[in-house]
């Protein structure tokens, strides 16, 4: 069909009217995008219910904690940092789609978590396949770093700690036979059975016996039987607090007299409720942070003022860690003067002896963190104490 005339000048009029109005409405799609790119969004990556809430609950708070710092000192690069928070119930599809959703819906700058191994390498793949940068405030294990240059992490390594523990163990208590027990369902002990393995045969230590149980068993009375016959000097558990706590319960029912030694997987508050007398003194972790009250760095002291005032209860590693993960993402990008992850990323692998409230961190060319001192952590009167600190070599 054609138009002539006034028609075809009516018909043109209109069509510039809509043009003009839809200019309008682009005009103002511009200025919202403008004032989301005004806001920083971090995702949190952690459990808050489940059986690993012990360590996702603390975490959220530390990061919480971190971004309204920094907000009150306004922001990042001028920016509000907003954080942006999910349970993944330690669950392997929940962080995946987590972690998918904060990158395609949320457009997050960086996600920080999870604490567990086996959880961050889930979430560890997505980021790197969308060039997102992905900082773990817990995970120990091997194979987390090597997934990809977005893939970060502030905690104490297994493969660095271990043998320092192991030497304790042998030299300064004079444990020389061991139990070791892992938790086959446990992606975290699995990884860290052989390298408690490997630092005992290094040093001359001699494994009597091997025994396993599975996450959310209650009954481990035949394992306890086992190495009740064995005889060991100590227990070695590769797993997490609740099963370490059902297993020192065991033992004391069957009036074995033994320690348990593990990873900062133990690190949990419900430890010393779980386990009661039975780990009184009995369990012992490392870590790379402790609040025990001789911190010599003035913003550890500062950290846990302000943790104790506003949650009324002792911060642990996960929310130190935590704290720290934010903190050092804004460090990097200040210092690249970008919130794009690709760019930052390059500043972050940089860090050098950075004075976290959770210690200092050093990151290897690798990207690999090196965290100094290990803290060896008991119970005593209920409550998770200091029991010894091991300077780490630091190259």
């Amino acid at each position: 069909m054609k138009f002539r005339g006034k028609t075809k000048w009516a018909l043109l009029l209109s069509l510039l009217m809509i043009f003009s109005v839809v200019a309008g409405c682009g005009g103002s799609g511009s200025d919202s995008d403008q004032a989301k790119e005004d806001v920083i969004k971090l995702g949190f990556l952690g459990a808050t219910t489940g059986s690993v809430a012990n360590y996702g609950i603390p975490g959220q708070k530390g990061m919480k904690m971190a971004i309204e710092e920094l907000n009150a000192n306004g922001g990042i690069l001028g920016k509000k940092v907003e954080g942006i928070y999910q349970d993944n119930k330690g669950d392997s599809t929940e962080i995946s789609n987590i972690a998918t959703r904060y990158i395609t819906r949320d457009k997050v700058a960086a996600m920080v978590g999870d604490p567990c191994t086996g959880l961050t390498k889930v979430a560890a793949k997505i980021a790197q396949t969308n060039k997102i940068v992905i900082f773990s405030a817990g995970a120990t294990g091997t194979g987390v770093v090597e997934i990809g240059d977005y893939v970060f992490r502030n905690t104490l390594l297994d493969k660095l700690a271990v043998p320092l523990v192991v030497d304790w163990m042998m030299n300064t208590k004079g444990w020389k036979n061991f139990a070791v027990v892992t938790s086959s369902n446990n992606d975290y002990s699995v990884s860290l059975t052989p390298v408690f393995k490997e630092a005992i045969q290094q040093q001359k230590g001699k494994i009597v016996i091997e025994e396993s149980i599975n996450d959310e068993e209650t009954d481990f009375t035949a394992q306890i039987t086992n190495i009740k016959k064995a005889q060991p000097d100590v227990l070695v558990f590769t797993g997490y607090y609740r099963e370490a706590a059902l297993l020192m319960n065991e033992a004391q029912k069957q009036g074995l007299d033994i320690n348990l030694v593990g990873g900062d997987g133990l690190y949990g508050q419900d430890l010393a409720k779980l386990g009661g007398k039975a780990v009184e003194e009995k369990v012992i972790f490392y870590c790379g942070f402790s609040f025990s009250g001789d911190e010599s760095n003035p913003e550890t002291e500062k950290f846990l003022e302000t943790y104790r005032s506003k949650y009324n209860e002792e911060p642990d590693m996960f929310s130190a860690q935590y704290y720290d993960a934010v903190m050092i993402l804004a460090k990097a990008m200040t210092d690249a003067n970008s919130t794009d992850p690709s760019v930052f990323k390059n500043e972050l692998a940089k860090l050098k002896d950075y004075p976290g409230v959770s210690g200092n961190t050093t990151f290897r060319t690798d990207r690999e963190p090196i965290k100094s001192p290990v803290c060896l952590i008991t119970v005593k009167d209920g409550k998770l104490t200091l029991l010894d600190k091991i300077p780490v070599n630091i190259q």
